[in-house]
């Protein structure tokens, strides 16, 4: 069965952005997709320091959950990450968390879906959803849309369930993601992944 993991980078479990992503896990589940729910908004995650040690340490130097997520990540299918908004952008420890994961990486995740979900209770909403989507578009990873921006509204867990319309959008993107995912399983089976140049690295070294 496929596989998505579900980071949630609220330092509130179960309020706005869990209750986005509930509705995420739960359409995943009805449309034949595993789902694995991980919160790391309330842990106390550094952020990268550029060491390039994981380069030959096989994950990142600081041995803490970015390490066990990338292991999961690994053999998983897909990447929902979900944020509540902080002055226009995601949540700082999910920022950290999220460098660190793609950045020590020892594995292709070309292919593998990606997914944002971002809560705010009136606005930033959408820059916060562009920076989450980087990660994906620079890794190869397909990303799943739906009928608006993946967006949900509200102060409280109860607010959000109020917005049917961010709810609906949810619903949406959990659907169009088991479809890419199995789609794309599908299509590697017949064709193979494509093909991908790595060869060339623009630095403009000694001023050219």
């Amino acid at each position: 069965m496929a596989k998505v993991i579900v980071i949630n980078g609220s330092p509130r479990a179960n309020q706005c952005t869990g209750t986005a992503l509930d509705e995420m896990i739960k359409t995943l589940n009805e449309e034949g997709i595993e789902t694995e729910l991980i919160h790391i908004g309330s842990r106390d995650i550094r952020g990268c320091i550029a060491c390039g040690k994981c380069e030959t340490h096989g994950g990142c130097v600081f041995n803490d959950i970015v390490n066990e997520v990338n292991a999961k990540l690994a053999k998983a299918d897909g990447l929902v990450v979900g944020s509540p908004v902080y002055y226009g952008s995601p949540n700082g420890t999910l920022i950290s968390f999220l460098d660190r994961l793609f950045y020590s990486a020892q594995y292709d995740m070309h292919m593998k879906v990606g997914a944002a979900i971002v809560s705010a209770r009136r606005g930033g909403n959408t820059a916060s959803f562009d920076v989450l989507n980087k990660y994906f578009s620079i890794s190869g990873m397909p990303i799943a849309t739906s009928t608006y921006w993946n967006q949900v509204h509200g102060f409280t867990a109860e607010d959000v369930k109020k917005d049917a319309e961010g709810l609906q959008t949810v619903r949406n993107l959990a659907r169009n993601m088991a479809f890419m995912i199995k789609a794309i399983a599908d299509a590697k089976e017949k064709y193979g992944k494509p093909e991908m140049e790595h060869d060339n690295f623009t630095s403009f070294p000694d001023g050219k």
